[in-house]
């Protein structure tokens, strides 16, 4: 069933010991270490997860090195975002832009082809917000942590501020689907 109680009384030690120093790191970095804005925050959340569990069950791990472990993890997310938010080439290299998917009762099918994303994909999104019909949204967006977000229609006379960001191209003719 186990190899030892003091096996048994490691894990908890230094589960315990582990779980307390993750908490202090995360809160000393702030709330945007966790965040899944993008995937390089999906990739530093996975590799803290990744790292506890080897602390918790690894004994050629030391508490120290599991420490060390999660400052840099936590300290390049820091760097990477505090570079980004400065620098507009460096935030273009490592996190990508929203996507338009769907806008005023068009499927943009070279945009679903380059997300590798099905109209069935986006209409689920629709659904499961709530919608009955396409022709009540205004505008389908694949965003940046591979969520969709559904605005509803408006007056065609002005587009949405939310799409400020969100990469978009006037609809031609030959680049819509059917609704």
């Amino acid at each position: 069933m186990f190899d030892s109680l003091l096996g048994v009384g490691r894990t908890v030690l230094v589960g315990t010991l582990a779980y307390v120093l993750l908490i202090v790191f995360l809160r000393i970095s702030g709330k945007r270490t966790l965040s899944k804005m993008n995937a390089f925050d999906l990739v530093v959340t996975v590799a803290i997860g990744s790292t506890l569990a080897t602390i918790l069950l690894s004994k050629d791990v030391a508490l120290a090195e599991g420490a060390a472990a999660f400052a840099t993890l936590i300290g390049a997310q820091y760097l990477i975002t505090f570079i980004s938010v400065r620098s507009e080439w460096f935030r273009k290299l490592v996190k990508s832009e929203p996507t338009l998917l769907f806008h005023e009762g068009r499927f943009l099918t070279e945009k679903l082809r380059r997300e590798r994303v099905t109209q069935a994909e986006v209409r689920a999104a629709v659904r499961a917000q709530g919608f009955t019909h396409m022709q009540s949204v205004g505008a389908v967006v694949l965003e940046t942590d591979g969520s969709f977000t559904v605005l509803p229609a408006q007056d065609k006379r002005s587009k949405p501020t939310t799409l400020a960001n969100v990469e978009y191209e006037p609809i031609r003719k030959d680049q819509h689907g059917d609704t």
